[in-house]
């Protein structure tokens, strides 16, 4: 039998998915359970979570940061939102929407103003004044005429059609307007359409090919039908914007669902303006993504470019400044991101990060050396089996961790420290569920379901426990071991050395390790030092960990390295 002396001082990669099992040169664990890697890339026990409040079943939760002294967390439920600062609820609003339909509201602030967008709904915007908080609705801007700078559409479906224009005897401001197809019925009433150089509002519909409109002031009869009529691309029956972000001051709304890979953006200045005009340099722009595929734009995101995530890859619009005559859009990758839901992008270290269409990927989108092509990494290569249909997402820059929601209920956890060139997943489980998360002022808060209730909680290093009362157990198992470049057959392990810190509970296969007396003391971080355990016997089932480190005990614990001696057999 040959001997061996091994220590592993970092744990940079993680939990090791097992189909790597057999590479010797990746510094991982085989099981990562409520511990953080830190920047050395030692081990800690994870923070307890702190308990602020009952929230209704399926809340959403939406940071907003106005200023260093006003930073509040948005709890969306079922038709209302309730307000916190500093962990205390402060007001509660009416809202529109349902709670099955949180999933698809997406949202960009713009000082403090918060545009809240749903494929079903008008816009809306909640604002901070002087006077306290209010939601209400999103307004395009209104001309002289009383017409509104909204963008109108020729859709596909009423390419064809025809429209004869004659008086109606509602009123001097009446038409009707009569079809050469069937097309009208009740889900056109209150579409906005522009024809004749009018804008008309559709008010009632007497038949498939008979809709009585009305306009602002008097008009002309045409002669003839009209064919160049157009809808407003916005509204109950085409929709409204599936994604919102700001960028380079202008209100920019990504696709709808009749126009799921168009991208709307406003003149400079006028969020509410989208008049296409001449197409002077501060004037709305219009602009459509081809591809050969089907696909739909899931979010809009302003970072060095615009960039567009769709269901089949990446775009952006790089031009700066963008007018309406440089609109360069280009597909840099073709990986797609998730359309069912929305899983805001994070911004790390300047690259943006998504969940990927399959939702088994975190992928980094980050310009290439030369500032001219985007690349999105793949950041859950070595841990692909934490991935499993992720519902939320949310990064703290405080600690450097990308936190993601899994439907199952546990989090997966990446804490990223590009200096040290740590990049590791660990998992986070609790009594419950989490089912939500989000970061603000370096905070992390979640939303935890325990039995049938739901609870707002946030991360806190003074909490030992989750919500005062619920034990944790943290787990770091080791990775199979390889002996150069062989998986040996069988292993006596003779010793296993510990260098921890501020430390007060640790066991080892399940045996207690001896920590001075002193370490336990109410004034006392704990234990930092070295600790070792002889004679741990022989294994055969080499696959399997060669050590497990645990504790279900509710106290600190820190491991800087593990060191391990003994024979193995080839």
């Amino acid at each position: 039998m040959g001997n061996f002396l091994k220590t592993q001082y970092a744990f940079s990669n993680g939990e090791i998915a097992p189909e790597f099992y057999a590479i010797d040169n990746v510094f991982g664990v085989s099981r990562l359970e409520n511990v953080d890697v830190l920047q050395s890339g030692g081990l800690k026990r994870r923070a307890g979570l702190k308990k602020i409040k009952n929230v209704a079943n399926n809340s959403i939760l939406v940071p907003f940061v106005i200023s260093e002294s006003e930073k509040y967390l948005l709890v969306i439920c079922e038709s209302s939102m309730d307000i916190f600062q500093n962990d205390v609820k402060i007001t509660t609003l009416l809202a529109p929407w349902h709670a099955s339909e949180l999933k698809n509201l997406q949202y960009a602030q713009r000082f403090n103003e918060i545009y809240f967008v749903h494929p079903d709904y008008n816009p809306r915007i909640l604002s901070k004044t002087s006077s306290g908080f209010a939601i209400k609705t999103f307004d395009f801007y209104m001309n002289t005429d009383v017409s509104i700078n909204i963008p109108f559409m020729r859709f596909e479906d009423t390419a064809n059609i025809a429209i004869t224009i004659t008086r109606s005897n509602v009123d001097n401001n009446y038409a009707v307007f009569t079809a050469n197809a069937d097309i009208w019925d009740n889900t056109w009433i209150g579409t906005r359409l522009l024809a004749n150089n009018k804008q008309w509002v559709v008010a009632s519909v007497q038949s498939a090919r008979i809709a009585t409109v009305y306009t602002n002031g008097n008009y002309t009869v045409p002669d003839n039908p009209v064919s160049d009529w157009y809808e407003a691309a916005f509204g109950d029956k085409r929709g409204w914007p599936v994604s919102v972000s700001f960028h380079q001051n202008r209100l920019v709304f990504g696709g709808t669902q009749s126009l799921p890979n168009s991208i709307w953006m406003s003149k400079i200045g006028e969020y509410n303006n989208f008049d296409v005009g001449t197409g002077l340099e501060d004037e709305a722009i219009f602009a459509t993504l081809l591809s050969t595929q089907h696909h739909q734009i899931c979010m809009v995101v302003s970072s060095y470019a615009l960039q567009v995530l769709t269901t089949v890859g990446e775009w952006a619009i790089s031009n700066s400044p963008l007018t309406p005559a440089n609109v360069d859009i280009k597909q840099h990758t073709s990986v797609g991101c998730i359309a069912d839901r929305f899983l805001p992008p994070q911004q790390i270290d300047g690259s943006t990060v998504f969940v990927s269409v399959s939702g088994k990927d975190i992928r980094e989108l980050d310009l290439d050396t030369l500032n001219e092509k985007y690349n999105a990494t793949d950041l859950c290569t070595y841990s692909k089996h934490l991935m499993n249909n992720p519902v939320s997402i949310a990064y703290n820059p405080g600690s450097h961790q990308l936190f993601v929601v899994m439907n199952d209920g546990y989090m997966a956890v990446f804490n990223k420290y590009t200096n040290t060139e740590i990049a590791a997943w660990t998992r986070y489980t609790t009594d419950g569920q989490f089912k939500y998360v989000s970061v603000i002022n370096n905070e992390t808060y979640v939303i935890v379901k325990r039995g049938n209730t739901s609870y707002l909680e946030k991360f806190d290093a003074s909490c030992l426990n989750d919500s005062g009362q619920y034990g944790f157990s943290y787990c770091v198992s080791a990775l199979p071991m390889i002996v150069n470049g062989h998986a040996p057959k069988k292993i006596r392990l003779r010793k296993l050395s510990l260098r921890v810190m501020n430390t007060k509970t640790l066991f080892v296969n399940n045996y207690r390790m001896e920590i001075p007396n002193c370490a336990y003391a109410d004034n006392s971080k704990g234990y930092t030092g070295d600790l070792s355990i002889n004679l741990l016997g022989v294994q055969r089932e080499t696959i399997e960990p060669l050590w497990t480190i645990s504790s279900s005990e509710q106290l600190p614990a820190t491991i800087l390295s593990v060191t391990t001696e003994g024979k193995y057999l080839i």
